[in-house]
């Protein structure tokens, strides 16, 4: 479990108010005022791990062709906090709950994993049961709030959805899957940007994974990625959000590294390194201190060739909370 930090703010006003209640005990109780609400905020440093693993596209509902002890075991190595998934079988859903849960991840071993469909069961996806979108974390997770995205018109429904600490309601996690028909990405784009900032609104700090199906250098993204991302391969940026890539100048400055499996020249992105389609997302005016991400090459070891055709992201960012 990573260690909460009060800030500076946090340190002092709790040593005005040991300084104020010691100046009382001398006056007497006739000079006590009305209690306050404390109103602090915390730091905390977390890890992020996202990965589209094609359950049914390339591991074909399989629970048992590595894909799954393969995403463990990159959790487990990356130390993640939070982690979200993408085109997840139901039955792979259950295995990786298992799987982790015998590697003693998460705290609370009954709570810390939240499933939601998005391609209908009875098909011939995922042997019949539900593809979906998931998160699971490190610390036990609160009601989770599932929203269906705008409707492109396909069997397949774009959800977000998002889990909120049990133990720290104000930081949230979510994940989604975004669409690939041009004509509603924007919308579904507006959609998840609106709840987030909903959640802002309300004092929440939060965290979004997923695959966006866009590029970072889309006009589509500008009013998504902070003014304050500028660089010649993502500009003309008016929104409030950092993704956790976006500040490596080694790494296609502003852009980020490929989240794609294999690249190809047609789709190489501004860098011609590969596209990055697959985001980590945080506002700008709650992060607290370094951030950074790196995109992870995933296993080869799923029925004798790739898992998925995307690469894993995984990020660290500290960040304030509302206590």
């Amino acid at each position: 479990m990573r260690t909460w930090r009060a800030t500076k703010a946090t340190r002092a006003a709790r040593a005005v108010r040991a300084l104020s209640a010691a100046v009382l005990a001398l006056l007497g109780p006739a000079a006590a005022p009305s209690a306050a609400a404390d109103g602090g905020t915390s730091t905390a440093t977390y890890t992020v791990w996202q990965w589209n693993v094609a359950g049914d596209a390339m591991n074909h509902n399989s629970t048992t062709n590595g894909m799954v002890n393969a995403a463990a075991t990159s959790v487990l190595n990356r130390d993640a906090d939070f982690v979200a998934l993408n085109e997840l079988c139901a039955s792979q859903y259950r295995a990786l709950v298992d799987t982790l849960r015998a590697a003693h991840w998460p705290v609370d071993d009954a709570n810390f994993a939240r499933f939601e469909g998005t391609y209908p069961a009875k098909t011939a996806v995922c042997g019949g049961e539900e593809l979906g979108i998931a998160v699971f974390s490190k610390r036990p997770l609160g009601v989770a709030d599932r929203f269906a995205l705008p409707d492109d018109g396909k069997r397949e429904k774009r959800k977000l959805l998002c889990a909120g600490l049990k133990d720290q309601p104000h930081v949230k996690f979510c994940a989604t899957h975004l669409t690939y028909v041009d004509a509603y990405r924007k919308p579904q784009l507006d959609f998840v940007r609106d709840r987030l900032e909903g959640y802002y609104r309300a004092g929440d700090t939060v965290l979004t994974a997923g695959d966006f199906n866009m590029e970072p250098d889309w006009g589509r993204m500008d009013d998504v990625y902070s003014s304050a991302v500028n660089t010649p391969y993502n500009g003309r940026n008016t929104g409030h959000y950092h993704e956790l890539d976006d500040d490596d100048p080694a790494e296609c400055h502003g852009y980020g590294e490929s989240t794609v499996s294999t690249v190809v020249p047609e789709a190489a992105g501004p860098c011609g390194t590969g596209q990055k389609i697959d985001f980590a997302f945080v506002r700008e005016d709650r992060i607290a201190g370094a951030y950074g991400a790196d995109s992870l090459a995933p296993s080869t070891q799923c029925g004798g060739g790739l898992c998925s055709d995307h690469r894993i992201l995984t990020g660290t960012v500290t960040v304030s909370v509302k206590d």
